[in-house]
């Protein structure tokens, strides 16, 4: 097992290791044991009740967060015609037909989220699934990043507002950022509730037993901090 730096082993001394903290006092100390020289990004895990190898048991959606992510958002509309000229002036940052598809194909990846109209599914984009999909950046109708032209300027909209795609993974686990350590304390708070709430409306019907078992918070490269279950899950009851 490799060994820890002085910098985390400073930052760890600071969390109690069996102790689960109130969602404000667990923000408040995960921004004190952010100890990088970037300005770290504070990811929530949420390991639960589920068995991802069960189709009726797997959790995907999309949660907004209302104080963002603390970074600029770059959108690609894979769009034409009409649609293409819908989302220039929604501004999104790149628009393209086969000529993004190519490009993709060819490597490039310069964008953080990709919006496309379902017509362009059927010519081409579905088939980026293997370059897109392990990178969460497939567009998908269940993530509102399949819309009908009309509805580009709402989609583009949100995307710049901040919004993160969260699903269960192998191990039962879900990885979801919520925001920066720079962010204010109620700011983290309110992406926080955000989430939550967006976890619980996407219960799935397979779900059996403690939906969500742990919720733990932790800044780019520092130690994990557990939150107190019942009071993390109420922040959905305010959202």
């Amino acid at each position: 097992m490799a060994q820890r730096g002085k910098k985390y082993l400073e930052a760890a001394n600071l969390v109690e290791r069996d102790k689960v903290y109130a969602p404000k006092e667990g923000v408040d100390l995960v921004k004190k044991t952010a100890y990088t020289k970037f300005d770290a990004t504070v990811e929530l895990h949420l390991r639960m009740g589920l068995d991802p190898r069960h189709a009726d048991q797997v959790v995907r959606g999309v949660a907004q967060l209302p104080a963002g992510l603390g970074k600029p958002v770059r959108v690609l509309v894979f769009a034409q015609g009409e649609a293409a000229t819908i989302a220039g002036e929604a501004g999104a940052d790149h628009i393209g037909a086969d000529d993004a598809i190519k490009k993709i194909e060819e490597g490039w990846l310069d964008f953080d989220i990709a919006i496309a109209t379902p017509d362009m599914m059927g010519k081409g984009v579905s088939k980026l699934g293997k370059i897109l999909g392990r990178r969460g950046l497939m567009p998908n109708p269940k993530a509102g990043t399949i819309v009908q032209p009309a509805d580009l300027p709402r989609a583009i909209a949100a995307a710049r507002q901040g919004r993160v795609e969260f699903k269960l993974d192998k191990s039962g686990i879900i990885h979801v950022p919520i925001g920066k350590a720079s962010f204010e304390e109620e700011k983290l708070l309110e992406n926080l509730a955000s989430i939550m709430e967006s976890v619980q409306k996407a219960k799935p019907t397979g779900a059996k037993g403690q939906y969500i078992r742990s919720i733990t918070l932790v800044a780019s490269m520092g130690p994990g901090v557990k939150l107190d279950l019942q009071p993390t899950i109420q922040l959905a009851a305010v959202a």
